[in-house]
Formats: structure tokens, C-alpha cells, sequence
């Protein structure tokens, strides 16, 4: 009888120890890929970002002396400063940001995190500052209309208000708003990027767009980014392992 006993403990036990290794297994890959798909939406921003910074490399040659790779634009060689600050602040905010979206880079690197998110405030700000001031002091680009001036206006203002708002949360320790507010900011910031695809979604379908067209093709890049910003900042709330982390970062 006792070796019953002791044999039906020990398969107890091993009953037990299976159980627990299959959720540690299933927690194992859920984790995984809810890293990979963070890693994902990083590399997806990354990309939509390529081609502004791409363009903006080409001008920052062509202001240091290069090659003339983009038309010439008199208003930037009368006054560089402001596209120079607006370009190089926006590569560094494009492609910091976007590591920001994979949550298990983040949170195994707090520290990265909090040193990136600084840098990651001033940069979106001077972005932001840098084309309010394009704006309002640079004559409009041929070929657009008072539409896209006052879309610029209000969208430049929009990603200001949001990163300072994002700032002063993580400031009170309120990690959801701060969530929240810099990933509108980060959507706004991205709108160029998005813009490449509807003016030449625009121009594929009806042919080259109008001064209006094109001011509403602009346009939309800017609405469809904050949409989908919504969309995610809406999301179901991550796991409790994943929340516990990020409730850290205060």
C-alpha cells in the first residue's frame, strides 16, 4: 500500500509539474509573439518613414554645397536654417519613435526608454516649431492652396500641443495619457510619410491632382495617421505581465 501511495504521489506530482509547463510554455509564446508583433509595426513605421528622410537627405546635400538630386527651392536657400532643423530633428524623431512600438525592447531597457523619450520630446517639438515657422514665414509652395496652409497650421499645432501633453503626463506619472498623447503626437509627425502614399494613390486613380486635390490628399494622410492612432490607443489593454512592466516606467 505505501508503494500506491508513493506511486500515485509521484504522478501526482508529475500531473502537476506537466501542467505547469504547458502555461509557462503557452505565456512563453504568447509573449513571443506579441514581441514580434511590436517588432513588426516598428519595422512598418520605419518604412513609411524612408522616403521623407530619404528626400530630406537629398536636401540637406543640396544646402551643404552637393549635388542638386531635388528641384531647386529658393525658399530654403534664403533662409536654410528652418528645413535643417525640421529634417534632421525629424529623422531622429521618425526612427526613435518608431522603436517605441516594440513593447518588449522597451520595457527590458527602461533606461533606453527614459533617455530616448527626452530626446524624443525635444526633437518632436522642434519639429513641430520648426514647421509652424516654415509656414507662417516661407511663401506657399506653387502649386498648393490656403487648404493645405490651414492644414499645416492646425496639424503643426496639434503635434505640439500632443507631445507636450504626453510630456507633462509621464511628468504626473500618468503612463495611459502619456501612452496616449505621444502616439498622436508620432502620428501627426508621420503624416509626410503617409502623404507620399495618398497623393500617389490620388494621382494613380484621377491623374495629377489640382491645387485642392492635392491640399486634400495632404490632407488625409494626416486624418488616416490620427485614425489609426485612435484605433490602437483603443486596443484591449496588454496582458497583466505587460502592464505590470510598463507601470514601472513612473
Amino acid at each position: 500500500m505505501k508503494v500506491n501511495v508513493n506511486d500515485d504521489g509521484r504522478e501526482h506530482d508529475e500531473s502537476r509539474l506537466n501542467q505547469s509547463r504547458k502555461r509557462a510554455s503557452r505565456k512563453t509564446n504568447a509573449q513571443a509573439k506579441y514581441d514580434l508583433a511590436g517588432w513588426l509595426v516598428s519595422a512598418a513605421l520605419l518604412l513609411l518613414s524612408a522616403i521623407p528622410l530619404l528626400f530630406g537627405a537629398f536636401r540637406l546635400t543640396e544646402l551643404a554645397g552637393g549635388a542638386e538630386i531635388l528641384p531647386a527651392d529658393a525658399r530654403f536657400s534664403a533662409s536654410p536654417l528652418p528645413v535643417v532643423l525640421h529634417i534632421l530633428c525629424a529623422a531622429v524623431f521618425a526612427i526613435l519613435g518608431a522603436f517605441q512600438f516594440a513593447p518588449g525592447f522597451r520595457w527590458r531597457r527602461l533606461g533606453w526608454h527614459r533617455a530616448s523619450g527626452r530626446l524624443l520630446v525635444l526633437c518632436g517639438l522642434l519639429v513641430g516649431l520648426s514647421g509652424l515657422w516654415m509656414t507662417l514665414l516661407y511663401p506657399s509652395k506653387e502649386g498648393t492652396g490656403e487648404l493645405l496652409y490651414a492644414w499645416r497650421l492646425l496639424f503643426g499645432s496639434a503635434m505640439v500641443a500632443s507631445i507636450y501633453l504626453g510630456f507633462a503626463a509621464i511628468r504626473r506619472g500618468d503612463v495611459i495619457r502619456h501612452r496616449a498623447w505621444m502616439m498622436r503626437g508620432y502620428a501627426i509627425g508621420l503624416g509626410a510619410g503617409t502623404q507620399v502614399l495618398t497623393v500617389a494613390a490620388g494621382t494613380l486613380i484621377a491623374g495629377p491632382p489640382s491645387a485642392l486635390g492635392g491640399d486634400l490628399l495632404n490632407g488625409a494622410a494626416w486624418v488616416i495617421n490620427l485614425a489609426v492612432a485612435e484605433w490602437a490607443i483603443r486596443k484591449p489593454p496588454a496582458p497583466p505581465k505587460q502592464q505590470q512592466a510598463h507601470a514601472n516606467l513612473r
